[in-house]
């Protein structure tokens, strides 16, 4: 057996496994997805009937409280996004040698290592409307009018889970920072320095060109990460009061087990995956390097 075809053979049963795990676990259940948004099925019964584009139509035209999760979605995203900045310069300044610079990183990767579910449960105690952690402090410190029933006033109960996600996803946000920071090489800095840039010319020249990948691939985390937001809804709040704190992923949920129509909930994964690609790209265009180099 020639090197060329045994070359081959190493290549094609070291990719075997995987490239069969992605069609299996990736590849086929997208396409039965599509599949079945054109169907009416109903998750259990042995036959389903053809409906072309009504389930489309439906969660397009038909369905308000779909289009309100979407929004609920979006606040997820802006919030997260007003809060890009304020993480780029916790990284900047942890990037610096300063005393327990290292138990600060350790710290704020933290509240992603620990499992969502439990997370919600966490911030469901704290945000408890009887002798709950945050109103007796509120108390405590002679602050009773701000006191609210967190995820009860509809109002409130949106801003209250957004909290909780900035508290679980913030600190990876900065963890990448960190590590795009410190690709930078520091030769680029020392000879702005000796051409007598300023801390602000240095991270506006030299910092945000240098990270520019790592910030494409945050703000894709933003993205997924908004429209994809599940667990802490659905623990903390189950969606409601009524719809007004479901996303788009939970009320997806609820179309498919609770309603028996995985038709529909088919339909709506189709249209979430599309949102995901149309801004992911939008925000790719956006942040697109166009000096030419």
């Amino acid at each position: 057996m020639s090197y060329k075809i045994q070359q081959r053979w190493v290549i094609f049963s070291f990719l075997f496994v995987p490239v069969s795990l992605l069609l299996l676990f990736l590849v086929y259940p997208t396409l039965q997805l599509f599949h079945y948004s054109f169907t009416n099925w109903d998750g259990y019964s042995s036959s389903k009937s053809y409906i072309g584009l009504d389930n489309y139509k439906q969660v397009l035209f038909e369905m308000p409280d779909a289009w309100k999760s979407i929004g609920n979605n979006g606040l997820y995203f802006v919030i997260h996004t007003l809060f890009i900045p304020l993480e780029l310069m916790v990284a900047v300044l942890l990037n610096r040698s300063i005393r327990g610079s290292s138990l600060f990183r350790f710290t704020i990767l933290m509240p992603y290592v620990v499992n969502g579910v439990a997370v919600a449960y966490m911030f469901s105690y704290i945000y408890y409307p009887i002798n709950g952690p945050l109103n007796s402090l509120l108390t405590s410190v002679g602050l009773e009018s701000w006191i609210h029933g967190w995820l009860s006033d509809l109002k409130l109960v949106n801003f209250s889970l957004v909290a909780v996600s900035l508290w679980r996803y913030c600190g990876v946000h900065v963890i990448l920072f960190l590590a795009g920071l410190q690709s930078i090489p520091q030769d680029l800095y020392e000879a702005a320095a000796i051409d007598g840039a300023g801390f602000w010319r240095k991270q506006l020249y030299i910092t945000l060109p240098g990270i520019r990948r790592v910030v494409e691939i945050i703000l894709f985390m933003n993205v997924t990460g908004a429209l994809l937001q599940f667990d802490i809804p659905f623990v903390m709040t189950g969606g409601g009061p009524g719809v007004s704190s479901s996303t788009f992923g939970l009320f997806s949920l609820f179309t498919a087990f609770k309603f028996n129509n995985f038709g529909l909930a088919s339909a709506m994964a189709v249209v979430l995956l599309c949102l995901i690609i149309v801004f992911s790209s939008i925000q790719n265009w956006i942040i697109k390097d166009r000096s030419g180099n």
